[in-house]
C-alpha cells in the first residue's frame, strides 16, 4: 500500500509526509488498542465513538464555560471513559447481556447525551488545549509518544501478566476458563473498562488535533478502531491477535490509506468505499483463517477419538 501510493504520488513517502500519518493514526491505535481487548474475548464494543464525543462534549463545557485547565480537562476525559467502560462492562459481565446488543444500547445513550450538552453546536476550543497536538517529546510529536505508551503497556500486560493470559483464555473458551477457575465477569469488566479508558484518551489525542467539538465528533470511529484490529491479525471470534505489533500496524494501514487517497487527490467519496473494502476482506479471512482452525482442530481429535472407541 506504502509503495502504490508513493507511485501514485511521490509526496507520500516523503519523511514529512509519513511522520504526519504517525501523527494522524495515533488517535486510531490508542482506539483500536482498547478495541482489541474486548476483540479478544470474542466481544465488541459499540459505544467507542459514543465515548469520544461525551467525553469532548463535557470538556468543551468545561473549557469554555468553567474555565477548567486542558491536563484536568485530558484528565477528566479519560476518567470518564474508563467509568462509561465500566458501564458496558456491569451490562454484559453482571446482566449478562449481549456485547453488542448492550455497547448499541449505550452508543445511543452518549450520542444523546453529547447532543444534550452541545446543543447539536460546534465548540471551538481554546488555543491552550489545541496546542497539545503540536507538542514534542524529545523531538517527536506528543501524540505519537501517546499512542505508543499506550501500544506497550498494553501489549506487555497481555503478553508478560497473567491477568493477559486469561484473556486470551476468556476469548477462546469462556466455560473452559470459568472451570479452570477464572473469574470471567471481572475479565470482562476489565477489558471493557480498559477499552473506555482508550477511547477517552484516543478522543483527547483526536479532540486535540480537531480543536472543535461538532455534533459528529467521534462517529463511526468504533468501526475504525474494529477494522485497524482485525487487519492486524486480531480474531472477531476471540482468543487470536496482539496489540503489538498488528494492533498497530492495522491503525498505520488504515490511516495509509485515506492519506495515500488524498495525496494522489482521489474522489473523497472514495475514501470510505476504498476503506470498506479492505475492512470486508480482512474479516472474509478472519472468518477463513477460523474455519480452517477449527476444521484442522477436528481431524487430530478424531485419531484419539478412534483409538478411545477401538482400543
Amino acid at each position: 500500500a506504502l509503495l502504490g501510493f508513493g507511485a501514485l504520488a511521490p509526496s507520500f513517502l516523503s519523511p514529512a509526509n509519513l511522520l504526519n500519518l504517525l501523527v494522524q493514526a495515533s488517535a486510531t491505535a490508542i482506539l483500536a488498542t482498547g478495541a482489541t481487548f474486548v476483540l479478544l474475548t470474542a466481544g465488541v464494543d459499540l459505544s467507542v465513538g459514543a465515548i469520544m464525543f461525551v467525553a469532548a462534549a463535557l470538556s468543551g463545557k468545561l473549557l469554555l464555560a468553567q474555565g477548567w485547565s486542558p491536563p484536568l480537562v485530558l484528565a477528566g476525559m479519560v476518567l470518564l471513559g474508563g467509568l462509561y467502560g465500566v458501564l458496558n462492562g456491569f451490562l454484559v459481565a453482571r446482566l449478562g447481556l449481549i456485547a453488542f446488543i448492550a455497547t448499541l444500547g449505550t452508543q445511543y445513550l452518549g450520542r444523546g447525551f453529547g447532543m444534550w450538552l452541545t446543543e447539536t453546536r460546534a465548540m471551538n476550543l481554546p488555543e491552550s488545549f489545541t496546542q497539545l497536538a503540536s507538542a514534542r517529546c524529545l523531538g517527536v510529536p506528543l501524540p505519537v509518544v501517546v499512542a505508543a505508551l499506550v501500544i506497550g503497556l498494553a501489549h506487555g500486560l497481555l503478553i508478560r501478566t497473567p491477568l493477559g493470559r486469561q484473556v486470551y483464555a476468556v476469548g477462546q473458551d469462556a466455560a473452559a476458563a470459568r472451570k479452570a477457575g477464572i473469574n470471567v465477569p471481572q475479565v470482562l469488566w476489565l477489558v471493557y473498562g480498559v477499552c473506555g479508558l482508550c477511547a477517552g484518551l484516543g478522543g483527547a489525542v483526536a479532540l486535540a488535533q480537531i480543536g472543535s467539538v461538532a455534533p459528529t465528533f467521534g462517529m463511526n470511529r468504533e468501526f475504525s478502531a474494529i477494522a485497524a484490529a482485525v487487519l492486524g491479525g486480531t480474531s472477531l471470534f476471540g482468543g487470536r491477535g496482539r496489540v503489538w505489533p498488528g494492533t498497530a500496524f492495522g491503525a498505520v494501514l488504515i490511516q495509509a490509506v485515506e492519506n495515500g487517497l488524498h495525496n494522489a487527490n482521489a474522489d473523497p467519496y472514495l475514501y470510505p468505499l476504498v476503506t470498506g473494502g479492505i475492512i470486508f476482506v480482512a474479516v472474509l479471512l478472519d472468518s477463513v483463517r477460523s474455519r480452517l482452525l477449527t476444521a484442522l482442530g477436528r481431524r487430530r481429535i478424531r485419531p484419539d477419538e478412534a483409538t478411545v472407541a477401538n482400543p
